[in-house]
């Protein structure tokens, strides 16, 4: 198994001056590895039922308990936030790790309890940091980021662990957040969203393809999300000449299970090769940015289109505007959307991604920064 250093130094680091952490992310992603990592002195899983019936009277089972004290799929059991309020304050000796599957629920049912008192970490699967960068990201891009379909021994292997994921995720996961959608359908609207991946989203024609309402598709893409499986990229706008697209664009946030949602085997033999790299290094530099810069959260980033011209990812960052394009092509080129996109955003400096080998300067401003420097270059930021 590697190494999650970056996140286990964030939890430690965290618990120091917070009573309570919350760790947050899609199941399987290796929360629960994490936490055991801690050496916690008392862990509990509210998906045993022995652990759920026992918390039903917290106060016994949390007694003349000192330490860590780990809670695994705390969603199960949203009643205990109130309780932990009370609780933490009267016994500063313990410290909460609560780990949670469902991003928009658990945050909505603990922040009004909790204020003030729990941190939230968002854990994604394995990033361009934690792996051998030079040899492994088209292993990365192509099987995803989840632990175990990475690390399989064979492609088929991995194959054959997204397909079961899927198919757990619909029919057991997604009810279990409380949503009664049938997995047949779910599973399509999935699919529709993996075929649109890293385009403009359209509700109404989605609906249409579906057979649903617009409302509903919102509804669907809101479940998905809350599951931390597919992320909406908000557009930036701000007062220029230039008409611009104030539409989302909807990402898959895991480019395996795109691929296994898609029967792809060979993802640079596939049509949608330049979607799923857009979407595989979109997904990586958010993550590696927010969790290497507190103040930089998932929310401060967004992509800008006007009717000729696109930037694939802004941001603003210690008073200065980035913006990433980003190219599947050994040798990216200079364009005029590039030049548009640094002189109307008033960009200090553009990054064009790729899986080149060399780093070269396009213009003033704007360089190619290859797939295995990109690391580097975000500490540097």
């Amino acid at each position: 198994m590697k190494s999650r250093d970056n996140y286990l130094e964030l939890i430690q680091d965290r618990l120091q001056y917070m009573p309570i952490v919350a760790l947050l992310g899609p199941r399987q992603i290796g929360k629960t590895t994490l936490a055991k990592m801690l050496s916690a002195q008392h862990y509990f899983d509210l998906e045993n039922p022995d652990h759920c019936n026992a918390f039903q009277q917290p106060e016994s089972i949390l007694a003349q308990k000192t330490g860590l004290i780990v809670i695994d799929e705390v969603q199960c059991q949203p009643d205990l936030f109130p309780f932990l309020r009370y609780w933490c304050d009267s016994h500063p000796e313990q410290k909460f790790l609560l780990l949670g599957s469902a991003s928009r629920e658990l945050v909505n049912q603990s922040s009004e309890s909790l204020a003030g008192r729990i941190s939230y970490i968002e854990i994604a699967g394995f990033d361009w940091s934690e792996i051998a960068i030079e040899q492994e990201w088209q292993t990365l891009w192509q099987r995803g980021a989840y632990p175990r379909s990475f690390l399989a021994p064979n492609e088929n292997a991995s194959l054959q662990w997204r397909v079961d994921y899927i198919k757990t995720f619909l029919e057991r996961d997604i009810p279990q957040l409380g949503i009664n959608l049938p997995a047949k359908n779910l599973r399509r609207f999935w699919t529709l969203i993996a075929n649109s991946n890293a385009q403009l989203l359209n509700y109404a024609e989605l609906g249409r393809n579906f057979g649903l309402s617009e409302v509903s598709v919102r509804r669907y893409l809101e479940v998905l999300e809350s599951a931390l499986v597919v992320r909406t990229l908000q557009p930036w706008h701000e007062n220029i000449s230039k008409r611009q697209v104030k539409r989302p664009k909807v990402f898959l946030r895991d480019t395996g299970l795109m691929h296994a949602l898609l029967s792809i085997n060979d993802i640079q033999l596939h049509p949608l090769l330049g979607a799923s790299w857009e979407s595989f290094a979109i997904e990586n530099i958010i993550t590696l940015l927010s969790q290497r810069h507190p103040l930089l959260t998932a929310e401060q980033f967004y992509f800008w289109r006007s009717k000729t011209e696109e930037l694939d990812l802004f941001f603003e960052f210690n008073g200065k505007r980035y913006g990433v394009e980003v190219k599947f092509n050994l040798r990216p080129q200079l364009n005029k959307s590039m030049m548009t996109a640094k002189q109307v955003l008033r960009l200090d400096q553009l990054f064009v991604l790729g899986p080149t080998s060399e780093n070269r300067q396009l213009a003033d401003g704007i360089e190619v920064i290859p797939i295995t420097q990109f690391n580097q270059m975000i500490l540097n930021l």
